[in-house]
């Protein structure tokens, strides 16, 4: 997505944020190439976590944005449901598909390359559930994470559910590396927009906040928040 330039200051801002996201996208891309299947063939807990919720509200089918090559896509797959994974890297997408072959779940998952600057590419009350682990808190700012999540809104059908989880401004690599300015910091290549309490209460406005569970994952360790929101029935 290419960002209009504005003037003076509020050009180079989106011009900056458009060198940002295409610096993203190629480490992602090259980090997944340089190592299939990073993160290895175990769900993630918040997907473990994620799936007992939807079982519980009736969810069929799952959206997954930022699935990265599958570890939860293929999860939420083998668990029965209907998956549709978006990712903006194509390499790990691809690894993800031939995944769902071998695993034989190839006909329960579908794959589509998408940046989640641009509305999401499905008709309005479609699914019944949108995942996303660490997918909020990439390099999006404010503004791109709230049209995100109002895309969300959109997609999802009435009384659907959102799990997402996002590292805070509790952990420890925030303030840690380049700033680019809206609690965006880039340490060892990644960007990471850590949250403050606030933005996710912001962005349950109109739905029901069923729960903000802090834990921690990896051996920094990382500090996020698993947030589960429903839309009114």
């Amino acid at each position: 997505m290419r960002h209009r330039r504005g003037r003076g200051e509020q050009g180079n801002v989106s011009d900056d944020a458009q060198e940002l996201a295409d610096a993203q996208r190629k480490h992602w891309q090259n980090t997944y190439t340089a190592h299939p299947g990073m993160y290895g063939e175990q769900p993630s807990a918040p997907a473990v976590r994620a799936a007992g919720a939807f079982r519980a509200a009736g969810v069929r089918d799952v959206l997954e944005l930022g699935a990265g090559h599958g570890r939860d896509a293929l999860y939420f797959a083998r668990e029965g449901f209907t998956v549709q994974a978006t990712d903006f890297s194509d390499t790990g997408l691809q690894q993800l598909k031939e995944a769902a072959r071998l695993q034989g779940v190839a006909e329960q998952v579908t794959t589509s390359v998408h940046d989640v600057r641009e509305p999401l590419p499905l008709p309005d009350a479609s699914v019944d559930a949108v995942f996303a682990h660490m997918l909020l808190c990439m390099a999006l700012s404010t503004r791109e994470i709230h049209a995100l999540v109002s895309e969300i809104r959109r997609v999802l059908r009435p009384g659907g559910v959102l799990v997402y989880t996002v590292r805070h401004t509790g952990d420890a690599h925030y303030g840690a590396g380049t700033s680019h300015g809206d609690d965006i910091f880039e340490h060892g290549g990644f960007a990471v927009h850590f949250f403050p309490r606030h933005l996710v209460d912001s962005l349950a406005d109109g739905w029901t906040l069923t729960a903000v569970h802090p834990f921690e994952e990896g051996d920094l360790p990382r500090r996020l928040w698993r947030v589960t929101q429903t839309l009114p029935g």
